[in-house]
């Protein structure tokens, strides 16, 4: 992917900047999830009882799953700042679980640049308004405001 200026990155804000390809969460990326962060609750890993005890109809992917893909669909659909050594979450403002993810659903990432600041200490601080769409929903499963700072170097003052 072609890197983009902060010149183009300022002049985006307010734009839609990308939308990234679907996903499939399958119930094996729920259960290493579950496995990594030690919550096993059944809705997320009992396929038979989420089926019988839930509105759901089988599994469903952790929130903070869902909202932790985001870092992949971003990779593959944002371009990179010109001359950026390191990229970096900064947080998140409003993050909204809106629909379960069932286990064997396709999702994807909308992403909104909603504000791009370049700070004098050569950070790049760029939010996105990013969706986390469900295929074949018209809900999606999270909506977010999401803080990220990218470095660039700093330029040396001339002696």
């Amino acid at each position: 992917m072609k890197p983009v200026s902060t010149d183009d990155l300022i002049a985006a804000i307010g734009s839609e900047v990308g939308v990234s390809s679907w996903r499939t969460v399958s119930q094996t990326m729920i259960d290493l999830f579950a496995e990594a962060t030690d919550d096993h609750q059944f809705i997320h890993v009992d396929p038979e009882r989420a089926a019988k005890e839930t509105p759901f109809g089988g599994t469903i992917a952790h929130g903070f799953l869902s909202l932790s893909l985001l870092s992949t669909l971003a990779y593959e659909t944002l371009p990179p700042l010109e001359g950026s050594t390191v990229g970096i979450n900064y947080g998140f403002d409003e993050v909204r679980f809106k629909s379960p993810v069932k286990s064997g659903a396709r999702i994807r990432g909308r992403f909104v640049l909603a504000h791009a600041n370049v700070r004098l200490s050569g950070w790049v601080e760029a939010n996105y308004d990013v969706t986390i769409e469900i295929e074949g929903l018209r809900k999606p499963a999270l909506t977010a405001r999401w803080l990220t700072l990218t470095q660039l170097p700093r330029e040396e003052p001339a002696t």
